[in-house]
């Protein structure tokens, strides 16, 4: 079956930091658009998981997805250079199946909320790796093996409402701030600490 006619639905949970100072600009904040990254150049990780989902008969409920990336806002077209992790208890079915949801490659929902998938990108690996993750509220963590570290210390003590494209502008989420941010991987290798993070449900289909 060719990719375009792929049908799927991802339900489950997401968080993110970015080495913005928060809240993040790129959010909209109480309903009013973002802007540009605080320091000219986005540095962060995605991540989601996948408490129900299916692609085509495959289950995909229980997968963790994770986003390595870099952007800077003076490159014309800000385009993303970015890493997907693939879990490495995945069937190579499930791989391929999330590999083709996360690039864009199967449509749907995903060319309204990954910016890497409708901006001319580059997409330096896709690497299957043992990922850990816990998505308790307001003390989420996430660790990609030799890769990435990262958790969250709290709440964004503000009262602004804020969302983010990627989740979806229809959910609300919460601003949060990391106590470590952490990737080394090729040309992604950045920390910080006391930046942005973001909480939040999604639910995508294709």
């Amino acid at each position: 079956m060719s990719e375009e006619s792929v049908s799927w639905r991802l339900r489950g949970t997401y968080f993110e930091s970015c080495n913005c100072d928060p809240i993040c600009p790129c959010r909209r904040i109480d309903g009013v658009p973002g802007g540009d990254s605080t320091h000219g150049e986005c540095m962060g990780v995605l991540s989601w998981l996948i408490q129900e989902g299916n692609a085509n008969g495959t289950d995909l409920s229980g997968m963790p997805v994770a986003v390595a990336m870099r952007y800077s806002d003076h490159e014309p077209g800000s385009p993303w250079t970015w890493v997907l992790y693939l879990d490495e208890r995945a069937t190579p079915e499930q791989r391929a199946a999330l590999e083709s949801i996360y690039t864009g490659r199967s449509g749907g929902d995903a060319l309204k909320h990954f910016p890497w998938a409708w901006k001319a990108s580059e997409l330096v690996s896709v690497r299957t790796a043992e990922i850990e993750v816990d998505h308790t509220e307001r003390r989420q963590w996430l660790r990609v093996r030799d890769h990435i570290a990262m958790r969250i210390r709290g709440r964004y003590p503000g009262t602004e409402r804020v969302t983010c494209v990627i989740p979806g502008h229809e959910r609300e989420g919460e601003e949060l701030v990391a106590d470590e941010l952490r990737v080394e991987d090729g040309p992604l290798n950045f920390s910080f600490s006391g930046v942005c993070g973001y909480g939040a449900g999604f639910e995508y289909v294709g």
